[in-house]
């Protein structure tokens, strides 16, 4: 089976319509985000161990996230000039590298460094996601694939702290951390087999992601999708607080409530790729007005664990699936261009969480979990508006090219031709 190459009409070879290799870039994800998560459950031992405080230790995930923003406006350029097999293969290869070192690292400084390698794979890895899966299946079932690597990100959320926490318990932190190098060789290994070659001579308009942003459409997009990162993160971040003071839960039950939001995340991200088939637009445009409503009704009915158990449920059902249609719509408004767009959400989404995440917390200690919430719920109404008027720009410039008026300047021109090349995205 043949699968066309967008960028230059290339033909890749395919076998098995790729199904195989994005099988394998799901369990890539899956160990790619259990090292990025690990550190949530592992702090305390790892503080005690390296000798330094446990906000210190913290920082590990900050140092991920911040290398992970990097890659993200960096990759595009350098995707534009090797084969995408071999640079997936790299960055698989540095995730086995970060968790040797993270596991035997000697002190806070060596820790940190496999930190930051941890953060280019992340990056380089997600940036690249919707541009590969364009590549390993016909367009209409993109979708699904995207659903299925991340998957692998769901599974991920959902038993990374638990079992950080058991294997740190059983056998210490060090080996938690290694644990998941096994899970990257076999990754790397079903890459190398499944994956094809994916090489492209030439990119267009070079490597700077940032160009995007001079499509009215992207640029509007791309906002709206950091808004929602915002509003959700803003929530999430601080739940653990809120279900302690407010709903009153011990321990185990706080447990079971965020696994039942990451079962639920799970559940999503397999149930989405089927809303998606035919326009992305509705799905990106309802999922946050309903996370706003949750976010509303926390705060009235919070006190209740059955009703918080059932929101939260539905909470991790709407925000684990929603990156999915981000990610469609990404392969879908810029097909062309892939990686740089691929880069420039990664960038925002990793932007907007770490704004999210500071902004709900001094409200939260300003003024308590209502403040927070509010913010959230506001937050996602506003990308909810963003992304209906990101729906009807794209409809407007795809009338307009249809009726052969003058699209204007080059930046509209070039709105314009990702509107044509987006049937999937239309209202």
């Amino acid at each position: 089976m043949q699968i066309r190459d967008s960028y230059r009409g290339n033909e890749v070879q395919i076998q098995s319509a790729g199904w195989g290799a994005v099988l394998a870039m799901s369990l890539g994800a899956f160990a790619l985000v259990a090292s990025e998560f690990m550190p949530v459950s592992l702090l305390t031992p790892i503080a005690t161990d390296l000798g330094v405080s446990e906000g210190h230790a913290g920082q590990a995930i900050s140092i991920s996230g911040a290398f992970a923003l990097l890659t993200s406006l960096l990759i595009s350029k350098l995707a534009g000039r090797v084969d995408r097999k071999w640079l997936l293969l790299s960055l698989t290869l540095l995730m086995i590298v970060s968790g040797t070192v993270v596991a035997f690292a000697s002190d806070y400084v060596i820790f940190m460094a496999g930190r930051a390698l941890i953060g280019i794979a992340i990056g380089g890895f997600w940036s690249m996601s919707a541009a590969t899966a364009m590549r390993l299946v016909p367009d209409h079932h993109v979708p699904r694939a995207l659903a299925i690597v991340n998957g692998g990100n769901a599974l991920a959320t959902v038993i990374a702290a638990p079992l950080g926490s058991a294997l740190g318990a059983i056998v210490g932190w060090r080996y938690a951390f290694f644990c998941v190098v096994p899970i990257a060789v076999v990754a790397f290994a079903w890459k190398l087999m499944s994956l094809p070659a994916m090489k492209v001579e030439d990119t267009p308009a070079g490597g700077n992601v940032l160009r995007l942003l001079t499509r009215p459409a992207i640029a509007l997009g791309v906002t709206a999708s950091g808004l929602f990162f915002m509003g959700q993160f803003a929530l999430f971040t601080y739940l653990r607080p809120f279900l302690e003071s407010v709903t009153r839960v011990d321990v185990s039950m706080l447990s079971l409530l965020l696994l039942l939001v990451g079962l639920a995340g799970f559940v999503g991200t397999a149930l989405i790729g089927r809303f998606l088939k035919e326009d992305v637009y509705p799905v990106l445009i309802v999922i946050p007005l309903l996370m706003a409503a949750i976010a509303v009704a926390l705060m009235s009915f919070g006190g209740s664990l059955i009703i918080t158990g059932v929101l939260l449920s539905a909470w991790g059902l709407l925000g684990t699936s929603a990156p999915v249609g981000w990610w469609t719509w990404v392969a879908r408004s810029l097909p062309d261009d892939a990686e740089a767009g691929g880069g420039l959400l990664v960038a925002i989404v990793q932007l907007a969480i770490m704004l999210g995440a500071t902004a709900g917390g001094a409200l939260f200690d300003a003024s308590g979990y209502h403040a927070t919430f509010s913010m959230s719920a506001l937050l996602l109404v506003l990308a909810a508006l963003l992304t209906h008027l990101t729906a009807r720009m794209s409809q407007s410039q795809r009338d307009e090219l249809a009726s052969g008026a003058p699209t204007g300047d080059a930046s509209a021109k070039a709105s314009a031709e990702e509107a044509e090349s987006c049937p999937g995205c239309k209202v």
